[in-house]
This record gives structure tokens, sequence and C-alpha cells, in this order.
């Protein structure tokens, strides 16, 4: 720990480095151009590297510079993040959700605003997760994942039992009378779930076309938005279908589905700790939401 510089000299450096003079760091910093200019000296006087390239009308990093800055910037931001956790610097109406992008776009986001009518004093945030597989969130309330529940060093409950359904635009849907109709349709596959097709010709006693038919996409919002266009059939679970369907967007001509091998889940990296009562309050209105 001794070899670790001053923290002041490292707000410095990455301060200088973002907005590109010591005088706009040390405005921001509260300091005058004079200090700033004294803690990247020292800085990189205790490095033994130059960390900037000097001259009368720019300041640039240098090698040394650009490749320390990352750590830095990364150091600096996860040392806030666990302050503003752990001892409560937020607002105590402050609330963060991370979520699957096509559950944040399709479900929540157009939920939200009837549900701020009613608390208005809760300042949300809503974050948007691509790939269900990444990392928990550090500084996140609230997480909500599609799986099989077996996240490590996380509590994970589950949402109510989840299902996929075959939709389509309405125009298309006019064709499919049963679920052989959909051998001569082309299909919308989704990275991720290629287990769905199979799985919905089988529980159907019926023997999956050879071959990919249609088009294959690495998201649910672009297979939404290719059979809304009339591009297609896509299997999507039954929560995001039944709100697209309700929207008149799409229609799910074949019901009830059957049964998905994912649900959705609520996690809480330390259970045991307490929730503090915002969180507690758009957890329970989560619950009801997906529960619909």
């Amino acid at each position: 720990m001794s070899a670790l510089p001053n923290l002041v000299w490292l707000r410095s450096f990455e301060a200088v480095s973002r907005l590109g003079g010591f005088t706009s760091a040390g405005a921001e910093l509260g300091l005058t151009q004079a200090a700033v200019s004294t803690h990247i000296s020292a800085l990189e006087s205790q490095l033994g590297h130059q960390l900037f390239e000097r001259t009368t009308r720019k300041l640039e990093l240098t090698a040394s510079g650009r490749a320390y800055l990352p750590s830095v910037r990364k150091a600096l931001q996860d040392l806030a993040v666990s302050t503003d956790r752990l001892f409560g610097n937020r607002t105590a109406g402050s609330v963060t959700i991370r979520a699957p992008i096509s559950e944040t776009v399709l479900i929540i986001a157009p939920a939200l605003a009837e549900f701020q009518k009613t608390h208005p004093e809760l300042d949300i945030r809503l974050l948007s997760a691509i790939w269900a597989d990444t990392a928990l969130e550090t500084g996140t309330d609230i997480e909500i994942r599609l799986g099989t529940g077996n996240w490590p060093g996380v509590h994970a409950e589950p949402l109510g039992p989840e299902k996929i359904v075959p939709v389509c635009h309405p125009a298309l849907a006019e064709r499919l009378k049963e679920p052989a109709d959909l051998m001569d349709l082309p299909r919308i596959h989704i990275l991720g779930f290629d287990d769905h097709w199979p799985r919905f010709f089988e529980a159907q006693s019926l023997t999956q076309p050879s071959g990919h038919s249609g088009v294959t996409v690495d998201t649910s919002l672009a297979a939404v938005e290719l059979a809304a266009a009339g591009g297609g059939v896509a299997l999507l679970l039954g929560k995001v279908a039944a709100r697209l369907a309700g929207s008149g967007r799409l229609t799910t001509p074949l019901d009830p589905g059957l049964p998905s091998m994912r649900t959705h889940y609520l996690l809480n990296r330390d259970n045991s700790s307490p929730r503090k009562p915002a969180v507690q309050r758009v957890e329970t209105w989560l619950r009801d939401l997906f529960a619909a």
C-alpha cells in the first residue's frame, strides 16, 4: 500500500486527462491551476515517468499516461461506487434497476410512467443488459435476469413461470390455423435461444424442417421489429408477447405456447443486508408487473 500514489494526485491526473488542461481540471476540483500542476509533477516524480507532453498550445498524454489512465479511472470509479453503496450517499429515493434489454424496453419502461405518477418521490435509473450472463453490476439496487437461477454469490427469487409463444404480424397470422402451418412460413431465430424452435416443433409432434428458413438476429428486440414488419414468425417469452399483443403490433395466433426452460429472477447480491424502503417499493412493483 505504501507504493500507492496520493489519491489527490490521482484525481488531478484523471481530471486533467479528461478535461485537457490544468485550469479546467482545477475549476472542477476546486483547486488552483498551480495546485493541479504541482499534483501532476509530484505524481510523475513518484512514478518516475512523464504522464503529459507539455507544449505552449496543448497538453497531451504520453504513452505511459495513456496506459495508466484506464486503471486510475476504474479505481476512482470503483471507490466512488463502493462509498456510495456502503454509506448511503445517494438520496433515499434513488433506485437503480438493471434488466435484459428486451424486458427493459418492452415490459418495464412502458409501465414505469404509471408507477412514477403514484411514486413521484422516487428517482429511478433504468439500465439495460444486452447479454444475460454479464457480471452483476456494482451499484445496482435491483437486478432482473432471465435464466435458470444458478448464479453464484447471489440470492435469486423467481418471478413466476414463463412460456414461449409464436408471434407475428396480424396479417401473417391469417395463414396460421395450426402449428403445422409454421412449416411454410419464414421463422425468426434469436441467438441464445437456439433451443426454442426445436422444442416447439417437438412439443407439437412435428419434424423440424431441415436448415434455417428465415433470419437470425442477436436480440429479442430485433426479432420483434422484424416480426412486426411481417418478416416472419418469432418465438418470444410469454410476458413480452402478451404486452406486444395488447398494443396491437403483433398477435399470438397459436397460444398457449409451451413452458420455457428459463424464467425471470429478481437478484440480490447480499440477501442478508436490509433493503432501503425505496428499493422495497420498486421490488414489490416489479413482482406484480412480472406476475401479471
